[in-house]
């Protein structure tokens, strides 16, 4: 099942950038398509003002998703980490989180639902990880307590 596969005329107004300016911060993320058609998340994570993250997420009808059980990305980053996010519904306060690493080459990256642990404003929960049932919502988030610039290229968002 396709998330989302990103191209030169993908539409992308659904894709909303959340910074930490939420709570005061200074940090500056953006979200656009690249010529070769691919998602570029990109900004700066700046500190000040208690600051530190920038996130991409995509909200959507609700998606039964009990026949899948990982969710693969093809994607080229930065050499920094991420945070890879999803809500069962848009209404509950907390993500299910995976982090992971990129190396500055395109990577195809496989997270078990089973993996992603519930968190609130980076805070672990003391509830289930996510058990895969439905999805409402994906994100993007880098927030590695440093002021840094950041950019990820996404190509597609699948599930297996």
């Amino acid at each position: 099942m396709t998330i989302f596969n990103f191209e030169s005329k993908s539409d992308i107004t659904s894709w909303r950038i959340v910074d930490d300016v939420v709570m005061g911060g200074r940090s500056n993320g953006d979200f656009l398509i690249s010529d070769d058609g691919n998602g570029v998340f990109h900004g700066k994570v700046s500190l000040e003002n208690n600051g530190g993250f920038s996130m991409v997420q995509y909200p959507f009808e609700t998606v039964n998703i009990s026949e899948f059980t990982k969710v693969k990305i093809k994607l080229k980053g930065d050499g920094k980490t991420y945070q890879f996010r999803v809500k069962s519904s848009n209404s509950d306060y907390y993500s299910y989180i995976s982090s992971f690493e990129t190396n500055g080459e395109w990577q195809t990256i496989k997270i078990p639902f089973n993996t992603m642990y519930p968190a609130f404003r980076g805070r672990k929960l003391n509830i289930g990880n996510y058990e895969g049932k439905q999805m409402e919502m994906i994100a993007f988030l880098i927030g590695n307590k440093k002021a840094e610039t950041f950019k990820l290229e996404i190509d597609y968002i699948i599930l297996e």
